[in-house]
């Protein structure tokens, strides 16, 4: 439990410290967010938990292809925010679009040869 407390934690502060930076500043925020932080540690908590080598292979490829259909939201967001649309509404538009590409990458996944 202990173990888990901090895996918990460790991930926490780094929300909180991606969220403190933008508030300063935009640019420096969304560098420290842009960065593969949250799957490194994951890498490195399946490593410590399992010691498999082809697991993590497997994980790192799956979230590449994972992180791909998840790009167009930070596109979409800005744009509908610089029409006028609420925050709040913007960021549910992303989220359903990034959900429907998620589906079509599953869907699709398996016909090209891709095992997520």
């Amino acid at each position: 439990m202990t173990y888990l407390l901090l895996k918990a934690a460790i991930s926490g502060v780094i929300v909180a410290v991606v969220s403190e930076v933008a508030r300063r500043s935009p640019g420096a925020g969304a560098l420290i967010a842009s960065l593969p932080l949250v799957s490194i540690l994951g890498m490195i908590w399946l490593w410590r938990d399992t010691g498999d080598g082809p697991r993590i292979a497997a994980h790192a490829t799956a979230t590449f292809w994972y992180v791909l259909p998840s790009l167009p939201m930070f596109l979409l967001l800005p744009w509908l925010m610089r029409q006028g649309v609420g925050f709040w509404l913007a960021l549910g538009a992303g989220c359903v679009l990034t959900i429907g590409l998620y589906l079509a990458l599953v869907r699709i996944a398996p016909r090209i040869g891709l095992a997520l």
